[in-house]
């Protein structure tokens, strides 16, 4: 019989998190305003509103800069051509909801400040994570990344945002086949570990939810045949999906536990979510929660998992978060 205690903590409404900056829309005049490189994008629809046409990823690209410097201060930050554009409204909802996780075993206060170290697992070529969870909250973040490439160009961001590396150190997963492993040193000790999995097994698959998706909008998939976030192949598509990945992370925690206090990571397919539980429970954590999560029309979840008992979840809090206990 499992001694694993589940937590589903729902999502009321269909609202970003109400700690979310960007909560209330856009303010176009503003952020052109800010970034004037944003104006050329910005068009009126036929509701008589503003907006940028969100299939076109350079529009998101100067999108997220805009937004990332009027409510973050980030002056410089772009990626590369043909990477992944991440939705800040949507990474900063994911980064509140992981800090209510904390907050949830903390008296419900938010543990904040650079002794909080979180583990974003694929960084990616935006370092989005990080910064948004930096700024939010002052964590410190180490960023692991598989693609050369994709780390560089974080580093960049880093190198040309003041203040960014103090908190922020990146490391190369030098082997395709691990996740955590050979990133978390034995001296390392993480508060959390995050992640944003590749979502797709193959191509095709990724190819047929893209046509899915340009079908439910109605427009022809022939005219808008890609992801309008980009993406290289490493950020969409693993061998098994979503699934066979999150599977491996869960066995290589069972090895880390010592070294973290809450895994998680976000999960696109509901489906997914019993095999996860049932790997989870098999592995003994001894907490698994499930927050559910929604952000305009799209609905995600993030699974989380301790190993540690309750004694010993009160040990780590008092040893790492010794500033926000009541």
């Amino acid at each position: 019989m499992s001694k694993s205690k589940f937590i589903v903590i729902p999502k009321e409404n269909a609202e970003a998190h109400p700690r979310n900056r960007m909560l209330s829309g856009y303010d176009f005049g503003v952020l052109i305003s800010k970034y004037p490189d944003l104006k050329p994008f910005v068009f009126t629809n036929k509701f008589g509103t503003e907006t940028v046409d969100f299939a076109d990823a350079k529009a998101v690209r100067a999108l997220n800069a805009a937004l990332l410097l009027q409510n973050y201060g980030i002056e410089k930050w772009d990626i590369l051509e043909g990477y992944l554009v991440p939705p800040v409204p949507g990474r900063a909802d994911h980064i509140h909801h992981l800090a209510d996780l904390m907050a949830a075993v903390n008296k419900d206060v938010v543990p904040i400040g650079r002794t909080v170290r979180v583990l974003d697992l694929g960084v990616g070529s935006s370092c989005i994570y990080p910064i948004l969870g930096n700024k939010e909250y002052g964590w410190s973040f180490v960023g692991s990344e598989i693609d050369i490439t994709a780390l560089e160009s974080a580093q960049h961001i880093l190198d040309h945002n003041k203040g960014l590396k103090e908190f922020i150190q990146l490391r190369l997963q030098p082997s395709s086949g691990d996740i955590m492993k050979g990133i978390i040193r034995e001296d390392d000790d993480f508060d959390l570990v995050m992640c944003n999995p590749p979502f797709h097994s193959s191509f095709e698959e990724m190819q047929e939810a893209v046509e899915r998706k340009w079908n439910n909008l109605r427009i022809k998939p022939l005219e808008k045949p890609y992801l309008n976030f980009g993406g290289q192949s490493t950020e969409l598509i693993s061998r098994g999906g979503e699934l066979a990945f999150v599977l491996r992370m869960i066995e290589e925690s069972i090895v880390l536990q010592k070294n973290c206090y809450w895994f998680s990571s976000l999960i696109s397919k509901e489906a997914n979510l019993q095999p996860l539980y049932n790997a989870l429970s098999k592995a003994e954590a001894t907490e698994i929660r499930t927050i559910q999560m929604v952000h305009g029309q799209k609905r995600s979840r993030i699974v989380a998992w301790t190993f540690l008992t309750e004694y010993g979840q009160r040990a780590w809090r008092e040893r790492h978060w010794w500033t926000t206990l009541l």
